[in-house]
């Protein structure tokens, strides 16, 4: 079957109604998610950005032995092995990272549109300067020309990947996309604080500016992927095709009083707002970064021929999705990968994929290092982010031996407000276990399991 994949970024699941939030207007995710398997529980692995790709590519859980950078020349990648079994496979992004610089997330694919521009460093005020309405956005641009590329090949059997970066930051859709959340909007942006926002002087005013602005272009992605949606419709391939949907991690706009997606300063101590980013030609210095909920939980959707719609509960994890696809193309799935095909959980076949899951930063992240972690400038590691590790009943916060841990109950406090650690040393103990075990089962290099084998 036909098979397309869509990847946005910053995307929240508690920011959409079918997950619980009726505030965000988003009406053609919701209809496609009536359609579609929803997977309760989906969470990322590797974090943020251009790791969560390594891992859609490859079905592993790169964090383990990759940081933030190029993919590695050995790896086995999904598109490769797509375009190996016959399929006329596509790739069209604006996210910025995936081929400048050699990072080689083309690799594999027939063929690679690249739309520039979506940061500062990339030219970002030369395409600006060019807009002139709705059409002209990255996102619209993106979708635009993937419904393009269908027009022309959707007699082919093919797989199409689409990765738009919105609705990461800078926040800046048309105001008729914000209104509805702030009546008052006079086209106002707010740029993130990567950091606590009220020690960095940030305001009520600048966070509500900052969520609406985030809200209205998750409406202008809801908008352009209705629009491929009718266009596969069109098309008359729609029922024919394998369609799935997710983000990479969401956004703390003020939960845990952070304003950003982890912790950063400059060397000269100032908080490193992302308009200063592309400026700023040191690396910042990175900061302990607890990822819960409002980071780790994403929305994935799978339309699926098929299978009906349903409510899939258990733990999954973002790199399930690339064994997923092969089992949808009939391809077998190589040994590398450590994913799982999400279809027999979907199917009932199983009550569980992974006895955890866990999101994390790099492990070969350790204080004093100097690396990349979040874009191509290094960064010193001052404090280590802990990694999340969850059973289902646990969520586990752990970063280092001697380091701070965090424990909370998954069921009855999805917000993280009752830190039971101390309560539950027992539980800890058995939650670090089952991480030291996954570790191992991971084939984690020895240098980056051994700071991390005890409590």
């Amino acid at each position: 079957m036909n098979i397309i994949c869509v990847v946005t970024d910053t995307l929240r699941a508690d920011h959409l109604p079918t997950y619980g939030n009726q505030q965000v207007i988003a009406p053609y995710l919701t209809q496609f998610a009536q359609e579609a398997l929803v997977f309760e529980d989906c969470h990322a692995a590797s974090f943020p950005t251009v790791p969560t790709r390594a891992d859609i590519a490859t079905g592993r859980f790169t964090f383990t032995y990759l940081t933030w950078g190029p993919l590695p020349q050995d790896e086995i990648t999904l598109a490769g092995l797509m375009t190996k079994a016959g399929y006329r496979t596509m790739g069209i992004g604006d996210t910025p990272f995936l081929i400048r610089n050699g990072y080689g997330y083309d690799r594999g694919f027939d063929d690679f549109i690249w739309i520039r521009g979506q940061r500062e460093a990339s030219g970002r005020p030369d395409v600006t300067s060019l807009w002139k309405e709705e059409d002209d956005r990255f996102a619209p641009q993106t979708f635009k020309s993937a419904m393009d590329w269908l027009e022309r090949h959707y007699e082919e059997k093919f797989f199409l990947y689409i990765d738009a970066w919105d609705p990461h930051e800078p926040w800046d859709p048309p105001a008729h996309y914000v209104k509805p959340y702030l009546p008052d909007y006079q086209g106002e942006q707010v740029y993130p604080a990567y950091w606590d926002w009220e020690d960095a002087g940030y305001s009520e005013r600048d966070l509500e500016i900052a969520k609406a602005t985030y809200m209205g272009e998750i409406t202008m992605v809801d908008r352009w992927f209705g629009l491929l949606l009718d266009r596969l419709k069109t098309l008359g391939i729609y029922d024919d095709t394998a369609i799935l949907f997710v983000s990479d991690h969401g956004f703390y706009f003020g939960e845990f009083g952070v304003f950003g997606k982890s912790r950063f300063r400059w060397p000269d101590n100032t908080i490193p707002v992302m308009e200063a980013m592309a400026r700023f030609k040191q690396g910042a210095i990175s900061y302990r970064s607890p990822k819960h909920n409002e980071i780790t939980h994403v929305p994935l959707f799978a339309k699926i021929p098929g299978y009906d719609h349903k409510r899939v509960s258990g733990l999954v994890s973002i790199p399930d999705m690339m064994p997923t696809m092969l089992d949808l193309a009939g391809i077998d799935k190589p040994s590398r990968v450590q994913a799982k095909s999400l279809l027999p959980l979907a199917r009932g076949e199983v009550d569980r994929l992974h006895e955890i899951v866990v999101t994390s930063q790099s492990l070969i992240d350790i204080a004093g290092n100097t690396t990349l972690i979040v874009d191509d400038s290094e960064r010193v590691v001052v404090e280590v982010s802990p990694s999340t590790i969850r059973d289902g009943e646990w969520d586990f916060l752990y970063a280092l031996e001697g380091e701070p841990i965090e424990l909370y109950d998954a069921v009855n406090d999805l917000a993280h407000q009752h830190d039971l650690a101390a309560e539950r040393p027992d539980v800890c103990e058995s939650m670090h276990a089952k991480f030291a075990r996954w570790m191992d089962e991971m084939d984690t290099p020895a240098e980056y399991a051994a700071p991390r084998r005890r409590l």
